[in-house]
């Protein structure tokens, strides 16, 4: 009897972009590496927040200079609007910045903060391929900021209670939630939270519980 091979899991993505020829580009790129995708388009913030209200995407990508609405002109102003916007009505949405203006997220920090979604950015100047790996990152639901958005090491107290619960007292994430009295995802999510400040990404050969003990400890937020 022959085997039935798994399916491509169907996805839709939202590119947010109203400059043409790096529409095209990511479109391209982004045809090639998830064919089975459906992936549609938005060139202003508007266009953006009703698209995503008829058929919430699995991932949004996002430029942050764009028009308002249509016919006006591209600001960074209303890329951050819609960011926050987005964060707020849809808390759990995967999230790309694709911008040469990531250094102005600093102003939404608190709202990526608390936003538990995947939420990754990359610079337009930067390759193809490293798109590709925030996208990925992003639906797999992990969280990647460049560093000059970052204000230091300053973790929320409810991070600092998950690296104390995990280090101190070896829970793991299921007992962590009850003595938090929050969800295993909200757990899992401090941690991408935590991984992202501390500088800790995913490596294939490394074990990222043991890279994050050993990065809190080097900076003195354990013991």
């Amino acid at each position: 009897m022959p085997q039935t091979l798994p399916q491509p899991e169907k996805r839709t993505f939202l590119v947010v972009d109203d400059h043409a020829m790096v529409l095209g580009g990511t479109l391209n790129i982004l045809k090639q590496e998830y064919p089975e995708a459906d992936i549609l388009t938005a060139p202003t913030a508007q266009a953006a927040l009703e698209q995503i209200a008829q058929t919430i995407p699995d991932l949004v990508i996002v430029d942050l200079v764009m028009p308002e609405t249509t016919g006006e002109i591209a600001q960074a102003n209303s890329g951050l609007q819609l960011l926050k916007t987005l964060m707020e009505q849809y808390p759990s949405l995967n999230i790309v910045v694709q911008s040469a203006h990531v250094r102005t997220l600093v102003w939404l920090k608190p709202s990526i903060d608390n936003h538990m979604g995947g939420f990754t950015v990359v610079d337009k100047s930067q390759p193809m391929k490293d798109l590709l790996a925030m996208v990925d990152w992003a639906l797999h639901e992990r969280i990647y900021t460049p560093r000059e958005i970052r204000n230091g090491l300053q973790l929320k107290p409810a991070w600092m209670q998950v690296l104390q619960f995990a280090f101190q007292e070896s829970l793991q994430d299921t007992a962590i939630a009850k003595r938090m009295n929050v969800s295993e995802r909200t757990v899992q999510c401090y941690w991408t939270k935590i991984r992202d400040v501390l500088e800790v990404y995913k490596d294939d050969d490394k074990n990222l519980r043991i890279q994050t003990e050993v990065r809190a400890r080097e900076q003195g937020l354990i013991d």
